[in-house]
Protein backbone atom coordinates (compact mmCIF):
# COMPACT_ATOMS: atom_id res chain seq x y z
CA UNK A 1 0.00 0.00 0.00
CA UNK A 2 1.40 3.21 -0.85
CA UNK A 3 1.06 7.18 -0.58
CA UNK A 4 0.85 9.38 -3.36
CA UNK A 5 2.36 13.42 -3.20
CA UNK A 6 2.70 15.49 -5.98
CA UNK A 7 4.90 18.87 -5.95
CA UNK A 8 3.80 20.91 -9.00
CA UNK A 9 6.18 23.95 -9.05
CA UNK A 10 6.35 26.27 -11.54
CA UNK A 11 10.00 24.83 -12.41
CA UNK A 12 9.55 20.98 -11.54
CA UNK A 13 6.70 18.73 -10.94
CA UNK A 14 8.39 15.76 -7.94
CA UNK A 15 6.36 12.75 -7.27
CA UNK A 16 6.73 11.03 -4.30
CA UNK A 17 4.95 6.98 -3.08
CA UNK A 18 5.92 6.60 0.30
CA UNK A 19 4.85 3.15 2.23
CA UNK A 20 3.00 2.70 5.17
CA UNK A 21 6.31 3.68 7.14
CA UNK A 22 6.35 6.82 5.31
CA UNK A 23 9.60 5.82 3.60
CA UNK A 24 10.47 6.99 -0.03
CA UNK A 25 9.79 3.61 -2.30
CA UNK A 26 9.62 6.06 -5.79
CA UNK A 27 10.33 9.80 -6.69
CA UNK A 28 9.84 10.83 -10.42
CA UNK A 29 11.69 14.55 -11.18
CA UNK A 30 10.24 15.99 -14.00
CA UNK A 31 10.69 19.68 -15.19
CA UNK A 32 7.06 21.83 -15.88
CA UNK A 33 7.82 23.83 -18.65
CA UNK A 34 4.75 25.75 -18.18
CA UNK A 35 2.76 22.70 -18.93
CA UNK A 36 1.72 21.59 -15.28
CA UNK A 37 -1.16 19.08 -16.92
CA UNK A 38 2.10 17.05 -19.28
CA UNK A 39 4.12 16.82 -16.23
CA UNK A 40 1.71 14.78 -14.11
CA UNK A 41 0.52 12.90 -17.04
CA UNK A 42 4.13 12.19 -17.59
CA UNK A 43 5.06 11.14 -14.48
CA UNK A 44 1.62 8.76 -14.27
CA UNK A 45 3.37 6.90 -17.21
CA UNK A 46 5.87 6.17 -15.82
CA UNK A 47 4.16 5.26 -12.52
CA UNK A 48 1.54 3.04 -14.58
CA UNK A 49 4.47 0.75 -15.55
CA UNK A 50 4.88 -0.48 -11.47
CA UNK A 51 2.06 0.02 -10.08
CA UNK A 52 -1.72 -1.21 -10.06
CA UNK A 53 -4.19 1.82 -8.98
CA UNK A 54 -5.11 -0.36 -5.97
CA UNK A 55 -2.03 -0.58 -4.36
CA UNK A 56 -2.47 3.89 -4.15
CA UNK A 57 -4.32 4.17 -0.85
CA UNK A 58 -4.40 8.37 -0.93
CA UNK A 59 -3.20 11.11 -2.99
CA UNK A 60 -2.14 14.54 -2.25
CA UNK A 61 -0.83 17.94 -4.02
CA UNK A 62 1.20 20.77 -3.16
CA UNK A 63 2.97 23.48 -5.01
CA UNK A 64 1.59 26.25 -6.85
CA UNK A 65 0.01 24.23 -9.20
CA UNK A 66 -1.68 21.98 -6.30
CA UNK A 67 -5.13 23.19 -7.27
CA UNK A 68 -4.96 22.13 -10.98
CA UNK A 69 -2.81 18.57 -9.97
CA UNK A 70 -5.82 17.84 -7.78
CA UNK A 71 -8.54 18.21 -10.14
CA UNK A 72 -6.58 16.03 -12.64
CA UNK A 73 -5.37 12.98 -9.97
CA UNK A 74 -8.36 13.47 -7.41
CA UNK A 75 -6.37 14.49 -4.78
CA UNK A 76 -7.59 13.94 -1.03
CA UNK A 77 -5.94 16.86 -0.43
CA UNK A 78 -4.34 19.74 -1.21
CA UNK A 79 -2.16 21.85 0.54
CA UNK A 80 0.33 24.58 0.38
CA UNK A 81 4.23 24.61 0.72
CA UNK A 82 4.63 25.54 4.08
CA UNK A 83 2.66 22.76 5.51
CA UNK A 84 3.60 20.10 3.41
CA UNK A 85 7.60 20.63 3.65
CA UNK A 86 7.25 21.12 7.66
CA UNK A 87 5.12 17.83 7.91
CA UNK A 88 7.56 16.43 6.11
CA UNK A 89 10.68 17.59 7.78
CA UNK A 90 9.18 16.73 11.61
CA UNK A 91 8.65 13.28 10.06
CA UNK A 92 11.94 12.53 9.54
CA UNK A 93 13.52 14.86 12.77
CA UNK A 94 11.13 15.70 15.31
CA UNK A 95 14.04 18.27 16.85
CA UNK A 96 13.81 20.64 13.84
CA UNK A 97 13.42 24.04 14.83
CA UNK A 98 14.00 26.14 11.40
CA UNK A 99 13.28 24.90 7.83
CA UNK A 100 15.33 26.74 5.01
CA UNK A 101 13.94 25.93 1.46
CA UNK A 102 15.18 26.79 -1.89
CA UNK A 103 13.24 25.61 -4.83
CA UNK A 104 13.42 26.65 -8.36
CA UNK A 105 11.48 29.94 -8.62
CA UNK A 106 10.89 30.48 -4.70
CA UNK A 107 12.70 30.69 -1.16
CA UNK A 108 11.25 30.36 2.11
CA UNK A 109 11.56 29.88 5.99
CA UNK A 110 9.76 28.39 7.93
CA UNK A 111 10.25 28.53 12.24
CA UNK A 112 8.52 25.36 14.14
CA UNK A 113 7.90 25.20 17.86
CA UNK A 114 7.45 22.63 19.42
CA UNK A 115 6.38 20.23 16.74
CA UNK A 116 4.11 23.52 15.42
CA UNK A 117 4.80 25.68 12.63
CA UNK A 118 5.08 28.97 14.38
CA UNK A 119 6.27 31.44 11.66
CA UNK A 120 7.32 31.66 7.89
CA UNK A 121 8.00 34.01 5.31
CA UNK A 122 8.44 33.31 1.63
CA UNK A 123 10.07 35.53 -0.72
CA UNK A 124 8.24 38.19 -3.16
CA UNK A 125 9.22 39.33 -6.97
CA UNK A 126 12.61 38.44 -6.65
CA UNK A 127 14.30 36.04 -8.35
CA UNK A 128 17.77 36.24 -6.70
CA UNK A 129 18.78 33.07 -5.02
CA UNK A 130 16.18 30.68 -6.57
CA UNK A 131 17.12 27.44 -8.43
CA UNK A 132 16.33 28.79 -11.39
CA UNK A 133 19.04 31.98 -10.89
CA UNK A 134 21.65 29.83 -10.45
CA UNK A 135 21.10 27.85 -13.09
CA UNK A 136 20.95 30.82 -15.44
CA UNK A 137 24.61 31.78 -13.82
CA UNK A 138 26.07 28.08 -14.00
CA UNK A 139 24.82 28.00 -17.81
CA UNK A 140 26.43 31.30 -18.28
CA UNK A 141 30.06 30.33 -17.37
CA UNK A 142 29.24 26.83 -18.89
CA UNK A 143 29.21 25.11 -15.48
CA UNK A 144 27.51 21.81 -14.74
CA UNK A 145 24.84 22.78 -12.05
CA UNK A 146 25.66 20.01 -10.68
CA UNK A 147 29.49 21.46 -10.22
CA UNK A 148 28.76 24.72 -9.27
CA UNK A 149 28.84 24.25 -5.51
CA UNK A 150 31.98 22.25 -5.99
CA UNK A 151 33.61 25.56 -7.28
CA UNK A 152 32.82 27.47 -4.49
CA UNK A 153 34.19 25.09 -1.78
CA UNK A 154 37.40 25.50 -3.98
CA UNK A 155 37.97 28.81 -3.59
CA UNK A 156 40.52 30.03 -1.38
CA UNK A 157 38.95 33.25 -1.08
CA UNK A 158 36.17 35.29 -1.85
CA UNK A 159 35.27 38.36 -3.83
CA UNK A 160 31.96 40.86 -2.53
CA UNK A 161 28.87 40.18 -4.69
CA UNK A 162 25.74 42.24 -4.48
CA UNK A 163 23.25 40.06 -3.94
CA UNK A 164 19.76 41.39 -3.49
CA UNK A 165 19.13 41.62 -6.77
CA UNK A 166 19.40 38.94 -9.61
CA UNK A 167 20.36 41.63 -12.63
CA UNK A 168 22.44 43.83 -10.32
CA UNK A 169 24.55 40.24 -9.03
CA UNK A 170 24.73 39.08 -12.73
CA UNK A 171 26.46 42.25 -14.03
CA UNK A 172 28.36 42.24 -10.47
CA UNK A 173 29.80 38.87 -10.83
CA UNK A 174 30.61 39.90 -15.34
CA UNK A 175 32.59 43.20 -13.69
CA UNK A 176 34.36 40.39 -11.47
CA UNK A 177 35.16 38.63 -14.37
CA UNK A 178 36.69 41.32 -16.09
CA UNK A 179 38.70 41.84 -13.09
CA UNK A 180 40.22 38.94 -13.36
CA UNK A 181 38.96 36.78 -10.53
CA UNK A 182 38.77 33.44 -11.28
CA UNK A 183 35.65 31.08 -11.18
CA UNK A 184 35.89 29.31 -8.05
CA UNK A 185 36.33 32.91 -5.92
CA UNK A 186 33.08 33.97 -8.09
CA UNK A 187 30.92 31.56 -7.56
CA UNK A 188 32.01 31.48 -3.91
CA UNK A 189 30.70 35.15 -3.42
CA UNK A 190 28.00 34.70 -5.20
CA UNK A 191 27.20 32.17 -2.64
CA UNK A 192 27.72 34.40 -0.10
CA UNK A 193 25.71 36.98 -1.33
CA UNK A 194 22.30 35.18 -1.69
CA UNK A 195 22.89 33.55 2.07
CA UNK A 196 23.12 37.11 3.14
CA UNK A 197 19.75 38.19 1.02
CA UNK A 198 18.27 35.37 2.20
CA UNK A 199 19.19 36.35 6.06
CA UNK A 200 18.50 40.14 5.46
CA UNK A 201 14.84 39.50 3.47
CA UNK A 202 13.03 36.34 3.95
CA UNK A 203 14.82 35.45 7.47
CA UNK A 204 14.29 39.08 8.47
CA UNK A 205 13.18 39.37 12.34
CA UNK A 206 13.22 35.49 12.13
CA UNK A 207 15.47 33.84 15.28
CA UNK A 208 16.64 31.00 13.32
CA UNK A 209 17.55 27.94 15.91
CA UNK A 210 19.50 24.91 15.34
CA UNK A 211 18.49 22.36 14.40
CA UNK A 212 17.95 23.31 10.52
CA UNK A 213 17.06 21.44 7.59
CA UNK A 214 18.48 22.73 4.22
CA UNK A 215 15.89 21.65 1.80
CA UNK A 216 14.67 21.95 -2.08
CA UNK A 217 16.47 21.80 -4.89
CA UNK A 218 18.96 24.38 -4.24
CA UNK A 219 20.13 21.95 -0.71
CA UNK A 220 22.05 20.36 -3.39
CA UNK A 221 24.51 23.09 -3.30
CA UNK A 222 27.20 22.53 -1.44
CA UNK A 223 28.41 26.15 -1.40
CA UNK A 224 25.11 27.22 -0.43
CA UNK A 225 24.96 24.85 2.22
CA UNK A 226 28.20 26.28 3.98
CA UNK A 227 27.77 29.60 3.16
CA UNK A 228 24.67 29.28 5.49
CA UNK A 229 26.72 27.69 8.09
CA UNK A 230 29.30 30.81 7.89
CA UNK A 231 26.99 33.30 8.29
CA UNK A 232 24.87 31.12 11.00
CA UNK A 233 27.82 29.83 12.97
CA UNK A 234 26.10 26.34 12.97
CA UNK A 235 25.70 23.17 10.93
CA UNK A 236 22.56 22.45 9.09
CA UNK A 237 21.60 19.60 7.46
CA UNK A 238 20.60 18.14 4.28
CA UNK A 239 17.53 15.55 4.34
CA UNK A 240 17.98 12.27 2.19
CA UNK A 241 14.87 13.18 0.00
CA UNK A 242 15.80 17.26 -0.13
CA UNK A 243 14.32 17.69 -3.31
CA UNK A 244 11.14 15.88 -2.98
CA UNK A 245 10.35 17.07 0.73
CA UNK A 246 7.04 18.67 -0.70
CA UNK A 247 5.44 16.12 -2.44
CA UNK A 248 6.60 13.38 1.07
CA UNK A 249 4.44 15.95 2.93
CA UNK A 250 1.54 15.51 0.29
CA UNK A 251 1.69 12.30 0.81
CA UNK A 252 1.63 11.55 4.85
CA UNK A 253 -0.91 14.65 5.25
CA UNK A 254 -3.52 12.39 2.56
CA UNK A 255 -3.00 9.50 4.21
CA UNK A 256 -4.03 11.17 7.42
CA UNK A 257 -7.49 12.26 5.43
CA UNK A 258 -8.02 8.94 4.09
CA UNK A 259 -7.45 7.53 7.49
CA UNK A 260 -10.30 9.41 8.52
CA UNK A 261 -12.68 9.68 5.55
CA UNK A 262 -12.32 5.40 5.02
CA UNK A 263 -12.04 6.73 1.33
CA UNK A 264 -10.21 8.31 -1.33
CA UNK A 265 -10.27 10.47 -4.39
CA UNK A 266 -7.54 9.20 -6.27
CA UNK A 267 -8.70 8.51 -9.82
CA UNK A 268 -6.04 6.16 -10.92
CA UNK A 269 -3.05 6.10 -13.17
CA UNK A 270 -4.84 5.40 -16.37
CA UNK A 271 -5.39 9.27 -16.69
CA UNK A 272 -1.82 9.45 -18.18
CA UNK A 273 -3.47 8.46 -21.11
CA UNK A 274 -6.39 10.52 -21.52
CA UNK A 275 -6.72 13.98 -23.75
CA UNK A 276 -6.84 16.46 -20.45
CA UNK A 277 -6.55 20.23 -21.20
CA UNK A 278 -8.09 23.34 -19.84
CA UNK A 279 -10.42 26.48 -20.31
CA UNK A 280 -11.05 29.44 -18.52
CA UNK A 281 -13.86 31.71 -17.86
CA UNK A 282 -14.71 35.06 -15.87
CA UNK A 283 -17.55 34.16 -13.65
CA UNK A 284 -19.79 36.80 -13.69
CA UNK A 285 -21.64 35.72 -9.99
CA UNK A 286 -20.40 38.80 -8.30
CA UNK A 287 -18.38 41.96 -8.68
CA UNK A 288 -15.01 39.90 -8.34
CA UNK A 289 -15.71 38.09 -12.10
CA UNK A 290 -12.96 35.69 -11.42
CA UNK A 291 -10.92 33.47 -13.47
CA UNK A 292 -12.29 30.41 -13.54
CA UNK A 293 -10.50 27.77 -14.73
CA UNK A 294 -12.45 24.29 -15.87
CA UNK A 295 -10.33 20.96 -16.34
CA UNK A 296 -11.23 18.48 -19.45
CA UNK A 297 -10.62 15.18 -19.63
CA UNK A 298 -12.13 13.32 -23.02
CA UNK A 299 -14.11 16.58 -23.58
CA UNK A 300 -15.70 15.85 -20.04
CA UNK A 301 -15.64 18.63 -16.95
CA UNK A 302 -13.29 17.07 -13.92
CA UNK A 303 -13.08 20.16 -12.19
CA UNK A 304 -12.92 23.57 -11.15
CA UNK A 305 -10.79 26.23 -9.66
CA UNK A 306 -9.54 29.64 -9.28
CA UNK A 307 -12.99 31.21 -7.89
CA UNK A 308 -12.78 33.27 -4.38
CA UNK A 309 -16.50 31.77 -3.04
CA UNK A 310 -16.19 28.02 -4.11
CA UNK A 311 -19.08 28.30 -5.80
CA UNK A 312 -17.42 26.42 -8.66
CA UNK A 313 -14.85 24.86 -6.86
CA UNK A 314 -17.40 23.15 -5.02
CA UNK A 315 -18.31 21.17 -7.64
CA UNK A 316 -15.15 19.45 -8.48
CA UNK A 317 -15.90 17.11 -5.51
CA UNK A 318 -19.73 16.10 -6.87
CA UNK A 319 -18.15 14.44 -10.15
CA UNK A 320 -21.87 12.89 -10.48
CA UNK A 321 -23.15 16.32 -10.66
CA UNK A 322 -20.84 18.14 -13.35
CA UNK A 323 -21.65 18.61 -16.42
Amino acid sequence: MYYMGVDVGSVSTDIALIDEEYKLVEKIYLRTKGNPIKAVQEGFKILKNKYEDSEIYAAGTTGSGRMIAAAIIGADVAKNEITTHATAALEIDKDVKTIIEIGGQDSKIIIINNGIVNDFAMNTVCAAGTGSFLDRQAERLEIPIEEFGNYAMKAKSTVRIAGRCAVFAESDMIHKQQLGYNYAEIIRGLCDALVRNYLNNIGKGKTILPKVLFQGGVAANIGMKKAFENELGFEIFVPENFSMMGAIGAAIIANERVKKTGKTNFRGLKLADNNIFSRSFDCEGCPNKCEVVKIYENNNIIGYFGDRCTKWSSKTAEKSKLA
